[in-house]
């Protein structure tokens, strides 16, 4: 019975590789469903798209304005006599100074808001690789667990045909039926695991892949270039879209108090416009008229006392300024620790990487051994399950720090505003579709 339900096992596990092979989907594919699906960075887009308009209704400021409007009116007891009057005016700025800088802050406002788009597309970069390499590493828990189950339930017929025929005690036995039952809680827990990554990375594009192409096993991973934490650090402390977002909303906050001071300032328009007035009265024929003027000429206006509301506006702008400053000084702090951090990352991610193949080398040298050994009668069972565990929590390691390495490499490029599609594309040169 328990070698008909490991036949289905390896039968379906070939099965479903083989399904998985035809239909994988990459790295760029997943990101180009969750540039399509993602509400996230629909909602950055559209915001894009309101935030290009700041800059038109910041100009209108700057150019005429035209208004009609008039009356009319009916008199009298019996309601017999009326008036109609309407005008037309055009109205040209001349010197106003809280529109002009108002028309300067729009235009860094669209600045702004094409900066935070693309940090929007770069933080769907991450959130897409982050999601994909997660379902991965789940994927690597998931089959190392469940190869370790069957090694262990191997180990465990062979303990019970050993303790049948009088070589071995129970207590081997008894070791691997734990071990045995320890995998199947490990599985189900690893399968847990396997769905909540793909849960989250189905709420980014929509919909959850039927399978993945994986991480090449003979990937070669290097030190991002330059090899310099320096070079690095000076992008992301000029470059870092947090950082230019804060320079930009810094020089709106000086802009503010420019427009704000000019409540102080004289206004000068130029004004032109057409009147017409018509007065209707039947009972009286004489006062019956109808007269149109036009009208040309410049109006200013010079503000003396507001009680103190330009003042008290121009201290909350200098103060919002100082404010806009400091948030300046902290996004380029955070850029400068992201940057050191993601590159530490990459570096230590490689000197981790090189020690875990290592690793795999003498775990796999030591289950041999230990096998061997408890043919012959010098290990015990248990030596060959640590010897087991080991191999497999190695390669799960091992698997994780290629993942880790990567995304480090990623969130470096990001931490100094270089991060593009193309570095998704060379990511994506290193998978492959799975195979049985």
């Amino acid at each position: 019975m328990r070698q008909a339900i490991f036949v289905t096992l390896i039968a379906g596990t070939l099965y479903g590789a083989l399904s998985s092979q035809v239909n994988a989907a990459d790295l760029i594919q997943v990101y180009q469903q969750a540039l399509a699906n993602d509400p996230v960075y629909a909602s950055a887009r559209y915001a894009l798209t309101a935030g290009e308009e700041k800059s038109i209704q910041g100009r209108a400021g700057l150019l005429p304005s035209v208004n009609v409007g008039g009356t009319y009116s009916r008199l009298g007891d019996s309601m017999n006599n009326s008036t109609h009057t309407y005008g037309l005016q055009l109205t040209q700025p001349l010197f106003r100074v809280a529109n002009w800088e108002a028309y300067q802050q729009s235009k860094l406002q669209v600045a702004g808001s094409e900066v935070q788009f693309e940090q929007a597309r770069q933080d769907l970069i991450l959130r897409v690789g982050q999601a994909y390499f997660d379902v991965l590493a789940t994927q690597d828990v998931l089959t190392f667990v469940r190869a370790n189950k069957v090694a262990i339930a191997e180990q465990l017929a062979s303990a019970k045909r050993n303790f049948e025929v009088g070589t071995a005690t129970i207590t081997d036995t008894n070791e691997a039926q734990a071990r045995y039952d320890l995998a199947n809680a490990q599985e189900i827990a690893a399968q847990n695991d396997l769905e909540l990554a793909q849960n989250r990375l189905q709420q980014i594009v929509g919909q959850t892949p039927a399978a993945l192409s994986i991480l090449r096993k003979d990937v070669q991973l290097s030190l991002p270039q330059p090899a310099q934490i320096d070079t690095w650090v000076s992008s992301a402390e000029q470059q870092n879209y947090g950082v230019v977002a804060q320079q930009i909303a810094l020089e709106i906050a000086k802009r503010d108090i420019k427009r704000n001071r000019a409540g102080h300032y004289p206004t000068v328009d130029l004004v032109a416009g057409r009147n017409y007035n018509n007065q209707n009265f039947p009972a009286s024929p004489t006062q019956t008229y109808s007269v149109a003027s036009n009208s040309i000429g410049v109006q200013w206006n010079i503000p003396l006392f507001s009680g103190f509301a330009v003042d008290s506006k121009v201290n909350e702008s200098i103060s919002l300024a100082d404010k806009a400053r400091s948030d300046l000084e902290s996004a380029r702090r955070t850029a400068i620790l992201n940057a050191r951090q993601a590159y530490l990352g990459v570096s230590n991610g490689l000197s981790q990487v090189k020690a875990y193949e290592a690793a795999e080398i003498s775990s796999l040298s030591s289950l041999e051994s230990n096998r061997l050994g408890y043919q012959v009668g010098v290990r015990i069972n248990i030596d060959v399950l640590n010897a087991q565990q080991q191999l497999f929590s190695t390669r799960r390691d091992l698997a994780k720090a290629r993942y880790d390495t990567l995304m480090n490499g990623l969130k470096l490029k990001s931490a100094a505003g270089t991060l593009k599609e193309e570095d998704l594309a060379l990511v994506n040169q290193l998978l492959v579709p799975p195979t049985p």
